[in-house]
């Protein structure tokens, strides 16, 4: 019984090799897909059809195609693969207690949290943090993360959300663009290249809306990385509304100026997210305790400083 069982089960990699062939529709893109050769690549293919003893794909002048045979086996396998996927995560998610796997921010990891990461390792020595960058809000389940650092408002569902710190935007270019596309006042700003990013949709209507200016709004190009829209200021492109914490090397240096000095609070604010399901997990709740602190002691130096 056993060994006729056997028979209906293939390789892992027979199936990661149709899967990928079904899905690209050729030999050559699985091959690079999955790091192998296309030689591999057919052998794979070739031995489940075997053993299954069916035509799953009818070679062509222009690839492969899918036999009806192979179509209906290629959508359930797509999500028996997805299946063992998740569950190899969630079992690697719980493979021990000094992991911290942390989501962050690219920017925001990159200029604030990494520089103090040393005082946290220092305080807690045992635990191990493993870093993957995420934009937006994402299913904590399968993804073997343990926590995620959020820009946004605290609606995630499933998770608990813990207030960081909020941010004040201002509008920034490079000092070249500014001596060619003077402001004299910040009506002015309407005629110029004004960048959107697209996790801060309403940033520039709440900007103008904060000087009485009516129908104000960005509509020039749009970026989804922070660090895209400094660099596109830094070129002399145009203007964008950024996180002043975040550029203060480039405004210290002078490679970028604000076009106008008035800054506002964002909508948006830094919280920590974690999985309801996971609350308990000690290395996440030794970083929750310290980065909070850690928070709070950047606001209130802010706050000091905007006082001078």
């Amino acid at each position: 019984m056993l060994t006729h069982q056997r028979r209906f089960l293939p390789s892992t990699s027979a199936l990661a090799a149709f899967d990928s062939v079904a899905k690209l529709g050729s030999f050559s893109a699985a091959a690079s897909e999955l790091a192998l050769t296309q030689g591999a690549i057919s052998r794979q293919i070739g031995l489940l059809e075997d053993q299954l003893g069916v035509k799953l794909f009818e070679r062509t002048n222009r690839g492969v195609e899918l036999t009806a045979i192979g179509r209906n086996y290629a959508k359930g396998i797509g999500d028996a693969l997805a299946t063992i996927r998740t569950l190899s995560l969630e079992a690697m998610a719980t493979r021990d207690d000094t992991h911290l796997r942390l989501a962050i921010l690219p920017t925001f990891g990159t200029r604030w949290l990494m520089p103090r990461i040393p005082d946290f390792l220092q305080r807690n020595p045992a635990v191990i943090i493993d870093f993957a960058t995420r934009i937006g809000q994402f299913e904590f389940e399968g993804s073997g993360l343990d926590a995620a650092i959020h820009i946004g408002e605290p609606n995630w569902p499933g998770t608990d959300c813990q207030f960081l710190m909020q941010e004040m935007v201002a509008p920034v270019c490079s000092p070249a663009f500014l001596d060619h596309n003077p402001v004299k006042r910040p009506e002015d700003l309407l005629g110029k290249p004004l960048f959107d990013m697209a996790s801060r949709p309403r940033a520039w209507q709440q900007w103008f809306a904060s000087l009485d200016i009516a129908d104000g709004r960005g509509g020039g190009m749009r970026f989804e990385q922070f660090s895209n829209v400094v660099q596109a200021c830094l070129a002399g492109l145009g203007i964008a509304l950024v996180p002043t914490f975040l550029i203060e090397p480039e405004l210290a240096g002078g490679q970028l100026v604000r076009a106008w000095k008035h800054e506002v609070k964002s909508a948006s604010a830094y919280y920590l997210v974690r999985p309801l399901s996971k609350m308990a997990y000690a290395p996440a709740s030794a970083f929750s305790a310290w980065i909070l602190e850690q928070a709070r002691e950047f606001s209130a130096a802010r706050n000091e400083t905007q006082k001078i």
